[in-house]
């Protein structure tokens, strides 16, 4: 069995100074993936998006930890220029985990998913992780298999993820099913239902409630002190004045499944018609939802990463080691 060296893990980590100072004190941070910046909005939009998400988690009381691939190493935390190079540079590919060796060994610039930020956390000691929407089991998976990688990570990497559940394309009954069958646990905060990314509700009821973040980050504390061996998510849902019509999205994702089944169109191609068609019933409404929902779970995740802190501080050694 291969034995991993610290020292040239060291070499391949590179924490920004408010990240490291933050760690080293032992004062929370969250981190936050990179594939907003690069595949989500369009330039200037990008840019200014990712710094109200960096905003909102220093609101919550946390540093925030944007998560990149850049020159062979793994970037925990972008300063303002860092974040424009990102937001500019065309075609920066998408790294999950399957692909960090081979970006790392080839160099250049990679965006990460929540998959690979997962495990790039882990590495640095950072215990919560925020995203607008997870990946998850996508519609016709029985047919395709086309389950995400972020389900698969959540059994492997000891960070919490706080979210607005999975995204709306993805089918969520059996998402929430894969979930339980791997032993991850879900927690809904102040929701009764398994919230859809920028619609409230699914449909899908949450195994378990609870309305305050102290007591979900004990929760998080005790998964993990009795032997949990990989994350806990915790699912909120859009604010209300921010959340669109979850009928009105079904019906065009219900008409775009059919038209794509017609033609024989299914894996990327089906998802592109599908956020194509949540596009078109929302008359566009879809990506300042898409905003929203990431400045609110970041701004959660800054909180609940605080909470966390507070009570992990006696313990924190049994965490990541390269702090």
């Amino acid at each position: 069995m291969p034995q991993i060296d610290p020292k040239r893990l060291a070499e391949r980590l590179v924490l920004s100074p408010e990240v490291r100072a933050a760690l080293a004190d032992g004062r929370p941070v969250t981190a936050l993936e990179s594939n907003v910046i690069t595949h989500g909005l369009a330039y200037p939009d990008n840019v200014d998006t990712a710094l109200a998400v960096e905003a909102a988690v220093r609101a919550g009381g946390a540093a925030p930890a944007t998560i990149a691939v850049e020159n062979g190493h793994l970037l925990v935390g972008l300063d303002r220029n860092a974040i424009e190079r990102f937001a500019t540079e065309p075609a920066i590919p998408k790294v999950s985990t399957r692909d960090l060796p081979f970006a790392l060994a080839r160099g250049g610039k990679g965006a990460t998913t929540v998959a690979s930020s997962l495990a790039i956390a882990e590495l640095a000691g950072i215990a919560v992780f925020a995203s607008a929407g997870i990946g998850g089991v996508h519609r016709g998976a029985a047919q395709s298999w086309d389950v995400s990688a972020d389900l698969i990570q959540f059994t492997r990497s000891k960070v919490a993820v706080v979210c607005a559940g999975a995204k709306t394309i993805l089918d969520l009954g059996l998402t929430a099913e894969v979930l339980e069958t791997q032993g991850v646990p879900l927690v809904t905060y102040g929701f009764d239902e398994v919230p859809a990314f920028y619609c409230r509700g699914s449909g899908v009821p949450s195994p378990q409630r609870l309305d305050d973040l102290a007591t979900i980050a004990q929760a998080i504390d005790l998964h993990w002190s009795l032997g949990g061996s990989g994350g806990v998510l915790v699912a909120a849902p859009i604010p209300e004045a921010d959340a669109l019509d979850g009928e009105a999205i079904e019906a065009a994702i219900a008409d775009a499944v059919a038209s794509a089944d017609a033609e024989g169109v299914g894996g990327a191609g089906l998802t592109k018609r599908l956020m194509r068609a949540v596009d078109a019933a929302t008359d566009g409404r879809s990506s300042r939802a898409n905003a929203a929902v990431l400045i609110h779970t970041a701004h959660l995740g800054g909180k609940l990463a605080a909470a966390y802190a507070a009570l992990a501080a006696p313990h924190a050694s049994t965490r990541g080691e390269l702090v």
